[in-house]
């Protein structure tokens, strides 16, 4: 049985993400886009964004098919829907889109109901079960492609690679080789099931056409503090559950370049960059 601090755990955890994706939406909405457009999604086509969590995705693919297309936004946390509502509320696509509650492993839908599917950063979710016994990205696919018509899109996008700690390169190898950093796939699964290798999840489900493109989020000094506050939050997500893995060394040097108390924080340096890449994989079904 689950403790009551697992379960305090857990729910700060997804306070924390809910919040660190709000506050990385205008870092992320330019490439988002970007890949929502190399989709070529028609107007006034209907879709199916299954994981939306806050529904910034949400929204954006609405405004892609937009006026007359619908987008269906599901997710089955109801503090992320609640937000998503919030946002849907204050924007001017109330007809274009819905929210509702729903298991991407249970889809509340019939078959062949929707144009296309879009899922982001939820593909985490599925591969981080154990090394042990990893969920079958197959049977996920063929969850997801159920509820596309034939001729219709299954895009997938995750976050594959960051650097963030510009002329650190050995201190965030170091960092970024623990599992704690490691969401495209714990290590020990089998490589066939790593997310990075989602084209042949898709040639082994028999959707045509399989595609991956890559896009950069980037981040440039000066920062706002909202900003920063953005990038901490990226960092602690990355690696602040890195400790037990990490030298005490290579934790200290973390510490002084990303703890926003320190003389060396890193976000306050003038010539700061760093990016996140994202990888669309997409095909279509048959």
């Amino acid at each position: 049985m689950e403790s009551e601090n697992s379960r305090q755990d857990k729910e700060d955890d997804e306070a924390s993400y809910i919040a660190l994706g709000d506050l990385m939406n205008r870092f992320t909405k330019p490439i988002v886009s970007s890949a929502i457009k190399a989709l070529g999604l028609k107007t006034g086509s209907r879709g199916l964004d299954a994981g939306c969590g806050i529904g910034n995705h949400t929204l954006w693919l609405a405004e892609a098919v937009s006026p007359n297309g619908h987008v269906t936004g599901i997710d089955i946390s109801d503090e992320a829907l609640s937000i998503a509502k919030e946002k849907l509320e204050k924007s001017d696509l109330k007809k274009q889109v819905s929210f509702k509650f729903g298991d991407i492993f249970n889809l509340p839908f019939e078959d062949k109901t929707f144009d296309w599917v879009w899922s982001a950063d939820v593909l985490y979710l599925w591969l981080m079960g154990s090394k042990e016994s990893p969920i079958n990205p197959q049977v996920v696919i063929k969850k997801l492609t159920r509820v596309v018509k034939p001729g219709g899109i299954l895009a997938l996008l995750f976050w594959s690679s960051q650097k963030l700690l510009p002329g650190y390169p050995l201190l965030e190898a170091k960092l970024n080789a623990t599992n704690a950093a490691n969401f495209t796939g714990p290590f020990g699964i089998q490589p066939k099931l790593h997310s990075t290798r989602a084209v042949g999840w898709f040639q082994m489900a028999g959707l045509k056409e399989p595609k991956v493109q890559n896009f950069v989020a980037e981040f440039q000094a000066p920062f706002s503090d909202e900003e920063k506050e953005a990038l901490i939050g990226t960092f602690r997500m990355f690696w602040n559950k890195a400790k037990p893995e990490v030298s005490d060394d290579v934790w200290s040097e973390y510490k002084r370049l990303c703890s926003s108390k320190s003389s060396d924080f890193i976000l306050n340096l003038p010539d700061y960059h760093g990016y996140i890449v994202y990888s669309l994989f997409y095909a279509f079904v048959e």
